[in-house]
């Protein structure tokens, strides 16, 4: 069973956190408790938000989350009844994800087609994470009886600025990013919920458990790219 759905309206939650604890933490407990009566396999996908943002040094599994916004909490609660429910369990946290649905880079893109100039948060830092090589990953585990909590993005980090200026390099634009602060984008586009500011994983359990070993952050988005010109 992959259980990929979840609530990620992270704005709206703030106000709306009851229907994120019933998606987000019993429908994964839910799932859990069918796959333990049925014997089988859980994957679930989860996500950096379970941390504050805080941190000065990419976070490992065994770092203690401290979610600060209701949609981190909802995904904490979830990873908590997957693990009390299901034995048979993997639990993947990702970050930064894109892909085949509506994401930061089809945004950026369709953003350059109006705008010369975009202004872009430079102080919030991750792994941009391809959804095919999280699904490598996730195919990889399945294959195992590794079940336990793993971090799994993409290799390297950068802001959301740098990686805007990459997207925009790989797509032959010459659109000009403008970096500012997450307090000035802020003050432009109201947000309810905060975000992390450090949302680096390290994919520490993946290298210990010598599982899946994902591509660099520059190579996946070339790729990503190289599909959408296709």
């Amino acid at each position: 069973i992959l259980n990929c759905a979840a609530y990620t309206a992270v704005d709206a939650q703030e106000k709306d956190v009851d229907l994120s604890y019933r998606i987000n933490a019993i429908g994964a407990r839910n799932l859990a408790i069918a796959a333990q009566e049925t014997g089988s396999k859980l994957l679930h996908v989860s996500t950096d938000y379970v941390f504050s943002g805080d941190g000065v040094r990419p976070y490992i599994e065994f770092d203690a989350p401290a979610p600060v916004s209701v949609y981190g909490k909802t995904k904490l609660a979830g990873e908590e009844f997957v693990k009390q429910f299901c034995q048979r369990s993997f639990i993947l946290r990702t970050a930064w994800l894109y892909g085949e649905g509506k994401n930061f880079v089809k945004t950026m893109l369709a953003l350059s087609q109006t705008h010369q100039e975009l202004s872009v948060v430079n102080d919030q830092v991750g792994s941009p994470t391809s959804a095919e090589e999280l699904a490598n990953a996730i195919f990889s585990l399945l294959d195992t009886e590794n079940y336990g909590l793993f971090h799994a993005t993409c290799e390297g980090d950068c802001s959301w600025a740098e990686f805007a200026s990459e997207i925009f390099r790989l797509a032959g634009k010459d659109t000009v990013v403008h970096p500012i602060t997450s307090q000035e984008y802020q003050q432009q586009n109201p947000q309810s919920a905060k975000r992390p500011a450090y949302s680096i994983l390290d994919n520490y359990m993946l290298r210990l458990t010598g599982g899946y070993q994902f591509a660099d952050w520059h190579d996946a988005i070339r790729t990503y790219m190289e599909g959408l010109k296709g």
